[in-house]
């Protein structure tokens, strides 16, 4: 008996109903962990899919480093949810006729992904394993795509930073290259002055003795 498409039909309604318990959670932090239940439910479909590394870079990149950084930003910054859900029901109607017509293009588009009488499977790129093939697609037919991206990741980074930099007017400020170009005698300054010596009260006048007493 193949038990693959019984498994396929209980991961795809964990993730559905995950999925629609991420938009209707009242609190964000339950939210965030059905999301993270979705992502291991999509992982789990990849698997079946024979799709190995898809699935175990969704678990290592969404599921250990995106989400845990979601819930410590949602769980520090306390925020409000109440003004956010004002309306829902309100454009519920809306939202949902255009989910179903993205399902729907989406539809058309994946559906025929589908069928193998297509596009045929080599069996010689059978044997070589699926992170195998992947990798000799991303850098032999996808090179070029795959650095246009990075570059554009890359741009998107610098970008980031440069839009969120402030400098604050109450904090010091110092130059990098002022500091490396620094020398030692402007750092210290040596200055010769002659030595002091202190009076005692007994070396004193008689009236800087008594405090200029009336």
């Amino acid at each position: 008996m193949n038990t693959t498409p019984v498994f396929f039909y209980i991961f795809s309604t964990f993730l559905l109903l995950s999925a629609f318990r991420v938009i209707t959670a009242r609190s964000p932090v339950h939210a965030a962990l059905f999301l993270v239940l979705a992502f291991f439910s999509a992982a789990c479909i990849w698997v079946l899919l024979q799709a190995e590394f898809l699935a175990i870079t969704l678990v290592l990149v969404y599921v250990g480093a995106v989400m845990v950084l979601f819930l410590f930003v949602v769980m520090m910054l306390d925020i409000n949810t109440e003004s956010f859900r004002q309306g829902f029901w309100k454009h519920f109607p809306v939202a949902a006729f255009v989910g179903v017509v993205i399902a729907l293009e989406m539809s058309l588009v994946l559906i025929p992904g589908f069928d193998r009488r297509v596009a045929p499977v080599d069996p010689l790129l059978a044997e070589l394993g699926n992170t195998k093939m992947l990798g000799i697609e991303l850098y032999t037919d996808y090179l070029y795509p795959l650095q246009i991206a990075a570059v554009l990741l890359l741009v998107a980074i610098i970008a980031a930073i440069a839009l969120t930099l402030r400098r604050r007017k109450d904090s010091k400020y110092l130059n990098p290259s002022e500091q490396v170009r620094v020398k030692k005698a402007d750092r210290v300054r040596i200055i010769k002055m002659k030595p002091t010596v202190e009076e005692s009260a007994s070396e004193l006048p008689p009236a800087a003795a008594a405090g200029d007493k009336p």
